[in-house]
């Protein structure tokens, strides 16, 4: 992830001229992923536009789920954290070859980084880029042969604010010294600025940086955080290397705002869905500040508001991934749809949760996953992704009627005709025994389409509550934007909160507060119910 400081504003420095990039056609050293005229293309000369996200292997070496669990959401990429040992504990040669075992078991393109790199010159932990070369030529037996199915990031964000000129010439070195060692792959190159590159020094640098590699299988990454605020930022940005003729991704990028910032997420994906870019989000899970969470605690059935923008948003990867045609699906010429999926069932129904079923539906080249979507008059939202003909839903309201439907996709991208719908009713909730509470709602302060409120959980019970999910729901059609002190899940006007990690205890006689941003129209009545895990609480 990207340090963000403070900034006096974006300096346009550097701008690139008319498309003067070589465009490397497939040679001796194209075998697998490789750059053709600007664009990052497979093997069989495919585009391959990356759609996924980040996972922080190196310090969650355990979650080797998770590149499972975001393939079902229908990511194609993953790019994957991992330390050469200089900050922190070093992957080995046989933990890197296990990743790319299961990136490739999981149908997914993986982009391997070193972490270490962040913030150099800034950041004295941080370790050089010609460590990080080292690191890569050490795990060459375990990376060669694999060029169609991974991407080398030679180190992550790896200048920091602090005469970020110095970025270049170490880049070229790094590169020069894994082809001279041999390396086949596509090399993926970060910006300096703790990778939003800011003062423009890899946007003025990039064709040198890209004439320095003699295959012409280079890529830029640039990492978009509260610098790219404005859309005109976004899109001077990108285009200023589409127009070069120089390939480049968002290989980093947030959404949710924060102390330094608001990014525009939105301009950032509907961008590059338009340029054919690809894009990796920050981050699945784990991160120290939960609020770039993707899933919460690893789970792919807990979405943080941030999680289901990016997968099931506009623009987002449910609706734009395309699987790597190596792995033996994504025909072009397949243009024809799958079947309708049966119409789904449900089953174990709480208040909360419940599972969905249906029968499977089938294709000429093959079924690659499903989308599950909320019915509400003639609309309708992606409330999940499946690769099997099952899916559990989670954070749903007590007492509320859902209406569900699925959809089924190839690799091609077709999708077939919507299913029947199944109506759902969760359970009532009959509370938790010994657990009484109230909730103060109040708005803080208000603007044209916007407001910001708080929520006081106050636990009148006589025990700790450990772990809760608060439900309640807007009568004028508002929706939160962003959440402090918890994370939100909406769907309509129903909205359920679970806690961050220091709201995630509330004592006996005790209370946490919960803050947000939400948008509105010309009404903005509080919520006047509210439920904590199942039990109805007092308002104050």
């Amino acid at each position: 992830m990207t340090r963000l400081v403070t900034l006096l504003g974006l300096v346009a420095l550097g701008v690139l001229g008319p498309a003067t990039a070589h465009a490397q056609s497939p040679g001796a050293l194209a075998t697998g992923l490789h750059i053709s005229d600007g664009r990052l293309v497979e093997g069989n000369g495919n585009d391959f536009i990356m759609r996924g996200v980040n996972h922080a292997h190196t310090w969650y070496p355990g979650e080797t789920r998770s590149l499972a669990d975001v393939k079902a959401l229908g990511a194609n990429t993953v790019r994957v954290v991992l330390s050469n040992g200089h900050r922190w504990t070093r992957n080995s040669a046989a933990d890197v070859a296990a990743v790319v075992a299961q990136c490739k078991a999981n149908r997914l393109i993986c982009v391997l980084e070193v972490h270490d790199t962040t913030g150099y010159g800034e950041d004295a932990a941080a370790g050089t880029l010609d460590q990080a070369a080292d690191y890569w030529i050490g795990l060459k037996d375990v990376l060669v042969g694999e060029e169609n199915y991974v991407i080398v990031n030679i180190g992550n964000e790896p200048w920091g604010n602090t005469n970020p000129a110095g970025w270049t010439d170490p880049t070229i070195a790094a590169i020069k010294k894994l082809r001279n060692a041999g390396f086949e792959h596509t090399i993926m190159v970060d910006a300096p600025n703790w990778g939003q590159d800011w003062q423009g020094v890899m946007r003025a640098n990039a064709q040198s940086v890209y004439d320095a590699d003699t295959t012409g299988n280079l890529i830029f990454s640039i990492h978009m955080y509260s610098v790219y605020d404005t859309a005109q930022e976004i899109t001077d940005y990108l285009n200023a290397f589409v127009n070069a003729g120089l390939p480049i991704l968002i290989g980093e990028f947030g959404g949710p705002p924060d102390q330094w910032g608001d990014p525009d997420e939105n301009t950032m994906m509907a961008t590059a869905q338009q340029l054919g870019l690809g894009y990796l989000a920050w981050s699945w899970s784990g991160n120290t500040d939960p609020i770039l969470d993707l899933s919460i605690g690893f789970d792919p059935n807990r979405l943080s508001s941030w999680g289901q923008r990016i997968f099931n948003g506009a623009n987002g990867i449910a609706q734009t991934s395309r699987e790597a045609t190596v792995f033996g699906g994504g025909n072009p010429g397949d243009t024809q749809a799958p079947t309708t999926p049966g119409t789904p069932t449900a089953s174990a129904v709480t208040a909360t949760s419940l599972t969905l079923n249906w029968t499977a539906a089938t294709d000429n080249v093959g079924v690659t996953g499903y989308d599950v979507v909320r019915v509400s008059g003639g609309s309708e939202t992606t409330v999940a992704a499946s690769t099997t003909n099952t899916v559990a839903l989670t954070g749903l309201t007590a007492d509320t009627t859902y209406t569900f439907a699925v959809y089924a996709r190839d690799a091609a991208g077709n999708r077939s005709g919507r299913s029947a719908t199944v109506n759902v009713t969760t359970d009532e909730g009959g509370g938790t025994p010994g657990v009484g509470c109230s909730v103060g709602y109040r708005v803080v302060g208000e603007w044209p389409g916007g407001f910001q409120g708080e929520m006081t959980i106050r636990n009148t019970g006589t025990t700790a509550i450990s772990g809760w999910t608060l439900t309640f729901a807007f009568a004028n059609g508002q929706t939160v934007t962003n959440m402090w002190g918890g994370t939100p899940t909406q769907s309509g006007g129903a909205v359920s909160v679970t806690p961050a990690s220091y709201t995630a205890t509330i004592p006996a006689a005790g209370s946490v507060t919960v803050g947000f941003t939400g948008s509105k129209g010309a009404t903005n009545t509080a919520p006047t119910a509210f439920r904590l895990n199942g039990t109805t609480c007092a308002t104050t």
